[in-house]
């Protein structure tokens, strides 16, 4: 290697020397490398990746709508029809569930959507743009991806500010598809700039919780601690809303949600409420990046409690530990379920006077049967919390293809421990914990029940009808062991069966859809307590099923090749 000095730049040059030069330093301090480098890059991989998973809840979210409008119109086609569900409407209780009072003013198709969607699909989407951010951040970090990504030419900010694109990106998409898509209805009242305010509306809502779950994924240091902190956000915007229809309205615009629905997309079109989404998420955005400047990749800026010196007898062990993972997902699906059965519950005793003239309603309480009004609006009510409680026996049951995929399992399959007692301790704790979130839901809507009508006897007859739900809690479990154990890649389809569940359970009781697609759920074969008698046989047929699954699941588990890192 030559150590020859340059022409002019020995110790003895002039004043004409050059200096040499200094190394570039960009704005997140290190050599050579922008605080945004690669944001592009990023971006399309992040496109790649979700090629097929934003579209779904793209579409999802379309025609969920679309179908639910075209509805209106054949449940409430005439004046009459939308003047009584008006009426029913503007209750407390009925403000709650909808939106502001505002929209019964003049309830054509239009402002019917706006009322009465809006805030429920405002949520999806808040929950659609979490998952987004954090799958695109916290989760890369979580499984070392985002380290071996950014030792590379890539920023500090380039990842959060590629998965913040990638969500406003999809919000923006649905304002669209919305904007667009529903004037083509041709149904009174869905007018265009409406629609276009209304697609707005939800890409704001989305945006806001996007940016939410930037700051939470700056915050903890695990997955699921960043979704469930931005979810709790999410909850408590709704409550917000809630609270603030029935009573001081103020509350109302405490909440983005809120914000949205103060916007009136088909009576009066108001587009400034959106600036102050739009200027809480930029607000919110500025604080993400600068908390990810204060943390170390891989990082949360919540420090790790410090464990005991040594662990517990229950912890050593398979299912104390599977416990330990999971109990804080379990916890809080359990509150939110007891909550939401007393919401229920709270209406109870005026469930009758609420929804008697509506005939959308009536034909569905009809088909639920029961001796009574509130006894049919109860069993429609218990196939919600079932599927609530069915969300999180598919999150618990996959817990274990989470902790595969991560590479936490190896080390531990190493050992003495079975692949059969490792993956069934989380199934137990499935399982149980399913069960008791039933449990649950079913006594906050008997005791609120109680409360409401006087009927003391609710308590017992609610509790009972909601556990009688567990054993489709455990078809669905054993579905999500089958394609763990044999096609691990394909276990995100076991999300179709609540999905599906909900759409011909609850949508298609209301929507009037055909029985047998009933059917094909194993929630459609439980019981419609308490409007039905308890029949034995189903519900034995469904727990056998379930083991079956269960076995099936655990011997594919034991044959197949584990995920190695």
């Amino acid at each position: 290697m030559s150590t020859e000095t340059p022409t002019g730049a020995g110790p003895g040059a002039g004043a004409g020397t050059a200096a040499p030069a200094r190394p570039h330093t960009s704005g997140d301090g290190r050599t050579g490398r922008h605080a945004l480098a690669g944001t592009g890059t990023l971006l399309r991989f992040g496109l790649r990746r979700d090629r097929v998973r934003t579209p779904v809840w793209l579409l999802a979210l379309f025609l969920g709508t679309l179908s639910s409008t075209s509805k209106f119109e054949q449940l409430y086609s005439g004046g009459a029809d939308r003047a009584t569900v008006a009426r029913t409407m503007d209750s407390p209780a009925g403000l709650a569930m909808t939106g502001p009072r505002h929209y019964l003013d003049d309830y054509n198709f239009g402002s019917m959507l706006g009322h009465q969607m809006m805030g429920f699909t405002g949520v999806l989407v808040g929950l659609m743009s979490v998952l987004i951010v954090v799958r695109h951040t916290r989760a890369e970090e979580e499984t070392g991806r985002a380290e071996l990504v950014r030792s590379g030419v890539v920023g500090r900010h380039a990842s959060l500010t590629s998965a913040l694109a990638l969500a406003v990106l999809a919000n923006l998409g649905l304002a669209l598809l919305l904007g667009f898509g529903l004037p083509g209805l041709g149904m009174d009242g869905v007018t265009t700039d409406g629609s276009l305010l209304y697609g707005a509306a939800h890409a704001a809502i989305g945006i806001f919780f996007a940016a939410v779950a930037c700051v939470t994924a700056q915050i903890t240091g695990h997955t699921r601690g960043a979704s469930g902190m931005a979810m709790a956000v999410i909850g408590a915007a709704y409550v917000l809303r809630a609270a603030g229809d029935v009573g001081t309205d103020a509350l109302s615009w405490l909440s983005p949600i809120g914000w949205a629905q103060r916007t009136y997309p088909y009576v009066d079109n108001r587009w400034w409420p959106l600036l102050l989404a739009l200027g809480a998420a930029a607000v919110v955005t500025a604080t993400a990046y600068v908390l990810s400047t204060r943390r170390d990749v891989g990082a949360g800026l919540r420090a790790q409690k410090q464990g005991a010196s040594a662990a517990s007898a229950a912890l050593v062990r398979p299912l104390g530990f599977a416990l330990r993972l999971q109990r804080g997902t379990m916890a809080g699906f359990g509150v939110a379920l007891l909550v939401l059965g007393a919401m229920y519950g709270s209406i109870l005793g005026d469930v009758e006077d609420m929804l008697k003239d509506v005939d959308a309603m009536d034909k569905a309480l009809a088909q639920a049967g029961g001796a009574s009004f509130t006894d049919s609006f109860a069993s429609v009510v218990m196939i919600v919390n079932a599927i609530l409680a069915a969300v999180y026996v598919v999150m618990a049951t996959l817990r274990p293809r989470a902790e595969e995929s991560a590479g936490r399992a190896e080390p531990l399959l190493a050992t003495g421990l079975s692949r059969t007692r490792w993956a069934g301790s989380h199934l137990v704790i499935a399982v149980v914990g399913g069960t008791a979130a039933l449990l649950l839901a079913g006594l906050g809507f008997g005791l609120a029940g109680a409360a409401s009508t006087g009927d003391g006897a609710l308590v017992a007859k609610l509790t009972g009808a909601a556990l009688a739900y567990a054993p489709a809690l455990w078809v669905t479990a054993g579905l999500a062991t089958l394609l763990f154990g044999w096609l691990p890649r394909a276990t995100a389809a076991v999300w179709l069966v609540p999905v599906y569940a909900f759409v011909v359970g609850y949508l298609g009781q209301i929507l009037q859809f055909p029985a047998w697609m009933n059917n094909l759920s194993p929630f459609g074969h439980v019981p419609q307590l308490p409007a039905h008698d308890l029949e034995w046989a189903p519900l034995l047929i469904l727990t056998a099923v379930a083991a079956a699954l269960f076995a099936l699941g655990l011997a594919g588990f034991r044959r197949r090749d584990l995920e190695t890192k």
